[in-house]
């Protein structure tokens, strides 16, 4: 293994496995730390978490394992992925994680950059934007669990670090390598761990991951990688294999959707228009409304492809927080989701369609999956996901995908799983 990946949650995992498939790196994503060695046929491996929302000391620690396994695997560079909207808040753990990490692989003047330019995510003068709007004026100021109100990440993130946090501008990145090369060490001289990169356009990140051919870790959305893969191949270290997929069409499919992200409720409410769906009130799973089995029966004997959805807007979501207590409402939400998941599967669904970090890590957990292989991809940073020989998955971050994704990963998923 050349490359290893810790993601701090399932759908952001299977984004950036998505990338390095794409760019011909047998790529694969592991759901925990596996207990066995990786096959010696994977050049990327993705150690997928569920680290974003759990205390500090958690995410520190499972991060740390997962770097332990990678290290074993004889992996010569490391990412730390977390969201490319930066998820987190003033006390979370982007800083406190990719510290220990930096750390424990004895390097500094690590690269930070969510910057994803396929998706809308770009960062300048430190700042991040979201489809040419600030962070903080694009709905994700409303996210339930990590409401971002700061769109300057370098203030963001010098909030959870101990150390001081550093920036390179994009003068420096267009002056290329040498010059990125050069600031990172002037900056690593100043004591700084963590810096944030601008990046605007793809071939940022491309000079980025030229600068950073001899870094131990890098930090940041799935965009970091671009151009890590070719300089792994100008060493003549890559195979010629990628990724493989294999077909298989038969079975039913079903989506399940717990994201609150404006781009998930305008998927939602389109689809909603011509197929069944079935909407959950969160007061119904907290007062016992509605059961898992209910759901399940009511998937399974529906025509066409089922919707099974709590997505509802932030202002509904704050009300319910406040009545029920936030962790407590995401426990119970999340575990309906893992068992309705099963049953569904059990009832012959072989295509899974998810939208949400937290929704699609249950899922994950719940089917008890282990490793997933890369496929093609539906929409920019969502790939198809073969969990095992009769069940493919789409795992959806809450604000990836065009408005018609739901009915285009169905079709991805029955031509090309």
């Amino acid at each position: 293994m050349l490359l290893g990946v810790i993601g701090d949650d399932f759908t952001g995992s299977s984004d950036i496995g998505n990338m390095l498939a794409r760019s011909g790196m047998n790529t694969i994503q592991y759901v925990g730390v596996p207990d066995d060695p990786a096959q010696d046929s994977v050049e990327a491996g993705i150690v997928s978490l569920k680290t974003r929302s759990v205390p500090v000391e958690d995410a520190i620690r499972q991060s740390l394992d997962a770097l332990g396994w990678l290290r074993a695997q004889g992996c010569r560079q490391f990412v730390f992925k977390y969201c490319s909207t930066f998820d987190s808040t003033p006390e979370g753990n982007i800083g406190p994680v990719a510290e220990a990490l930096a750390e424990m692989l004895d390097t500094s003047g690590v690269i930070a950059c969510p910057a994803f330019p396929a998706t809308g995510r770009s960062v300048y003068q430190g700042h991040l934007f979201v489809n040419g709007t600030l962070l903080n004026e694009s709905g994700l100021e409303s996210h339930p669990l990590t409401p971002m109100s700061d769109p300057d990440i370098r203030r963001w993130l010098a909030k959870q670090s101990r150390n001081p946090v550093g920036h390179i501008p994009i003068d420096t990145i267009e002056a290329g390598v040498d010059a990125i090369r050069q600031h990172i060490a002037d900056k690593t001289e100043e004591g700084c761990c963590l810096l944030i990169a601008d990046a605007i356009r793809n071939q940022d990140l491309i000079t980025l991951g030229r600068a950073c051919a001899d870094a131990k870790l890098l930090t940041g959305g799935s965009g970091i990688t671009l151009g890590l893969a070719q300089n792994f191949r100008s060493m003549g270290l890559l195979g010629d294999t990628g990724s493989t997929w294999e077909a298989q069409t038969e079975g039913k499919a079903a989506i399940l959707s717990g994201s609150c992200s404006r781009t998930t409720l305008r998927q939602v409410e389109l689809y909603a228009r011509t197929a069944p769906a079935r909407a959950i009130n969160p007061e119904e799973i907290m007062t016992g409304g509605v059961s898992a089995q209910k759901l399940i029966d009511w998937a399974l004997a529906s025509d066409g492809v089922p919707l099974i959805y709590s997505s509802s807007s932030p202002q509904a979501v704050t009300k319910i927080q406040e009545k029920f207590g936030r962790d407590e409402i995401a426990d119970r939400i999340e575990g309906l989701f893992a068992e309705v998941a099963r049953g569904l599967v059990k009832g012959g669904v072989t295509r899974l369609i998810t939208a949400g970090g937290e929704t699609s890590g249950a899922v994950v957990e719940g089917l008890e999956i282990s490793e997933l292989a890369i496929g093609p991809e539906i929409d920019p940073g969502v790939p198809a996901l073969r969990a095992r020989p009769d069940l493919a998955l789409a795992l959806k971050s809450g604000n990836f995908g065009a408005e018609d994704f739901f009915a285009k990963a169905e079709t991805i998923l029955m031509s090309q799983a």
